[in-house]
């Protein structure tokens, strides 16, 4: 079995009908520049591995799908494929799909920032719709988020069973580490996204206790 990846252009859908309506229009389409560049990117990289530690389900990928790229690959390859892709296809102007978690990470007015979403591994960047939906969506067995701006300044959250978020954020050394209880998802969300932007989390008007580790 091969895990999907789908390149498509940035803004071109929001839902999975929307995805699904983009994709099915530009079947039998030549491949566009873009889509071109990247494909033969992944398969030059892919020849130059040992066939056993490739990387990619299909040999090569690309072919006639438009402005859109299907790129298959090995459940052990997961992690290292989405990266490249991001590497690739953020700086075109592509989003990444991933349609076993119906999760469009498109870059439209991303942060570059390092996210670790723990049922999914690590992305490059953050947006608003983003931060909302992956926090609404955390479940075991690892509900959590850590968004980075450096080592010792962070921001994370994780989902007790049963809906409640543990929110903490450190800025910058251990004595200055403070977190709160929250139910709201939107909240937590919203407050992540702040964060980001170099909003302090304190202007939410949540109530933040010194956590002692």
């Amino acid at each position: 079995m091969s895990y999907d990846h789908i390149l498509l252009p940035s803004g071109v859908a929001s839902s999975v009908d929307e995805i699904d309506a983009y994709l099915a229009a530009q079947e039998g389409l030549t491949e566009s520049a873009p889509i071109a560049e990247i494909a033969a990117e992944l398969n030059a990289r892919n020849a130059e591995l040992p066939a056993d530690d490739s990387f990619l389900s299909v040999e090569p990928v690309g072919g006639p799908s438009g402005d859109t790229l299907y790129v298959p690959s090995p459940y052990d390859a997961i992690g290292f494929v989405r990266n490249l892709l991001f590497d690739l296809a953020t700086p075109r102007g592509y989003a990444v799909y991933d349609p076993q978690l119906s999760w469009l990470i498109d870059p439209a007015d991303h942060i570059p920032i390092n996210v670790t979403h723990g049922g999914a591994g690590e992305f490059p960047y953050l947006t608003e719709e983003l931060a909302h939906h992956w926090v609404a969506g955390l479940a075991a067995p690892n509900p959590y988020l850590i968004v980075e701006q450096g080592e010792q300044r962070y921001i994370q959250t994780y989902r007790d069973a049963g809906g409640p978020y543990t929110l903490e954020y450190r800025d910058g050394a251990p004595d200055r580490h403070f977190g709160t209880t929250l139910d709201d998802p939107a909240q937590v969300a919203r407050i992540i996204w702040d964060w980001a932007n170099g909003k302090p989390a304190t202007t939410d008007g949540v109530a933040w206790t010194r956590v002692e580790l």
